[in-house]
């Protein structure tokens, strides 16, 4: 399957930020109750300690994905740890609300972070889930480069791959939104309005789930951006499709040989 790099409403500049906020809440609830990131643990487990802070920086965080419930996992390796949620567009309201539920792991940056120029006093395991195939090839090269150039660990984690199984739940994904919207908390008036009586974020979620898809990045082609990158060679890197349950979790993890 060829990739295309067409348009998701989330990254238009113009979207309604109430809309992208709604839509980034549906993915954090979804990835938090089906607990969809579990298989990757051990990797995470990896790149936080070649960090040496205990420190995570998720990058293009949208409503902090499924990361309370990887917090719930990791805290047991690690009791030290920090979890820092950025985003180009912040979704402060979710990231206040991940905060509250967990103060003493999670914080957030209140500034928009550019994922291919993180500042260079935002140090620790940068992450990035269900988010690079919003980047086309060569900033997605940009965003690998800049954590070679700072020497931060760097873990990129995909819930989807480009193929017809993937695909799949994806056109199903209006029942889905359907189901879960009257469990998504808080309770937004919005919400329910825009999903049942002007049924607009069933279809821009069906269109974004499609387009992330044929977006998606094959092991292949996230081989060839590292093999294209300046110092490669001074990262180890791994990529791989984790195949534990409850999902298939296409990763790529890059850790620094010295440090």
């Amino acid at each position: 399957m060829k990739r295309i790099h067409a348009f998701e409403f989330e990254d238009l500049s113009w979207f309604p930020k109430n809309l992208r906020n709604y839509m980034t809440d549906f993915l954090q609830f979804g990835a938090n109750t089906f607990d969809m990131y579990k298989s990757v643990v051990p990797v995470l487990d990896k790149g936080i300690k070649s960090a040496g802070n205990h420190k995570i920086i998720d990058i293009a965080s949208g409503g902090g994905g499924g990361l309370l419930k990887l917090a719930e996992h990791l805290k047991q390796e690690h009791p030290n740890l920090k979890i820092i949620l950025s985003d180009y567009y912040p979704n402060l309201n979710a990231f206040k609300r991940t905060k509250s539920k967990m103060p003493d792991i999670f914080d957030y940056i209140e500034y928009p972070v550019n994922a291919m120029d993180v500042p260079t006093d935002v140090k620790g395991f940068r992450t990035q889930f269900l988010s690079l195939h919003h980047f086309k090839r060569e900033d997605a090269k940009a965003i690998l480069q800049n954590a070679i150039d700072c020497n931060q660990p760097i873990g990129i984690f995909e819930a989807q791959q480009r193929n017809i199984k993937s695909l799949i739940p994806m056109l199903l994904s209006p029942i889905t939104v359907l189901l879960m919207t009257p469990f998504i908390r808080p309770f937004k008036l919005g919400r329910l309005l825009f999903t049942y009586l002007i049924p607009i974020l069933p279809l821009f979620i069906l269109w974004d789930g499609v387009i992330s898809v044929l977006r998606t990045y094959t092991i292949d082609e996230l081989k060839q951006m590292i093999s294209s990158l300046n110092n490669s060679n001074h990262f180890d890197w791994e990529i791989e499709i984790s195949k534990g349950k409850p999902s298939e979790i296409l990763y790529l993890l890059g850790i620094p040989k010295t440090r």
